[in-house]
């Protein structure tokens, strides 16, 4: 990458702040008029869309035209597939139960607090994560070994988590599972597959950027911070602490690995599964 191709992405860098943050306070404006802050989870994955697109037109002339389209074509990919399953999966509910946990203990004016805690923060994130996206944009190098991986790695977390949504799906379906907990397909093998195919998504689009050591260690920051989003912060953590109650689920733990697939461990079996 040379002086004018970094001159470049600093401006895209930017300008993809800004992006960010405009779909992110479009966003806020709409969960303020519903009354509904869930409607965020949707815009997450539009948001790497945008910054995705608005990278591709700013990149044009800098960067290697097949890395640049295969880089914004996988983040969009991956984009849209998650928002729309988070709209077809939201349709009809109310708040999230981790939205009002969140808030209820927010200090000052609750409003203001969302839109800090979590719109901004959201907006930051984005931008952080798909610093693979805009640095592979703007490398000249060809595609390569590393790179071909680097699409592999993607496409079996793109798999991993369409698979592990479409089942859940399905299993949430029937009636007759209500109250039940899902351990089934790939989650026999890991109680959060769609978070074990997030993190895959973004490692592999990492590969992809990975065309010279310097740009290589800048952008390791993303697939780290969304392995541990997943993993620590605001994925599994919150999302097994709301289940834990459940009947069942502690068995279900103790069977089943927490991220990595993993055959299920051999134990006393619990009921059939939840509501993730």
């Amino acid at each position: 990458m040379n002086g004018t191709a970094w001159s470049a992405l600093a401006v895209n860098l930017a300008v993809c702040a800004a992006t960010a943050g405009a779909v992110l306070l479009a966003t806020f404006a709409v969960a303020v008029r519903r009354g509904l802050h869930r409607v965020v989870d949707i815009a997450w994955g539009l948001a790497f869309s945008a910054v995705a697109a608005v990278t591709w037109l700013l990149s044009a002339g800098y960067g290697n035209d097949s890395r640049r389209l295969l880089a914004t074509t996988a983040t969009i990919l991956w984009g849209l597939r998650l928002a729309a399953h988070i709209a077809r999966r939201s349709r009809g509910h109310g708040e999230d139960p981790r939205y009002t946990a969140l808030l209820d203990k927010g200090p000052g004016n609750r409003t203001l607090y969302a839109l800090r805690a979590v719109y901004l923060g959201q907006a930051s994130l984005v931008w952080l994560v798909s610093l693979p996206v805009q640095a592979a944009s703007y490398s000249s190098a060809p595609l390569d070994l590393l790179a071909f991986c680097g699409i592999a790695v993607w496409a079996l977390g793109l798999a991993f988590e369409a698979v592990g949504d479409h089942q859940l799906a399905r299993f949430k379906a029937n009636p007759a599972n209500r109250g039940r907990i899902m351990d089934k397909g790939l989650w026999a093998w890991t109680r959060h597959p769609n978070y074990f195919g997030d993190g895959l998504v973004w490692w592999g689009l990492y590969l992809l950027s990975c065309t010279a050591w310097q740009p290589a260690l800048a952008v390791l920051v993303s697939p780290v911070v969304m392995t541990l989003l997943l993993t620590v912060g605001s994925g599994k953590r919150l999302l097994e602490n709301h289940m834990s109650q459940r009947p069942g689920y502690a068995a279900y733990t103790a069977r089943t690995s927490g991220f990595i697939p993993l055959p299920p461990r051999r134990t006393l079996r619990g009921t059939s599964e939840s509501t993730k």
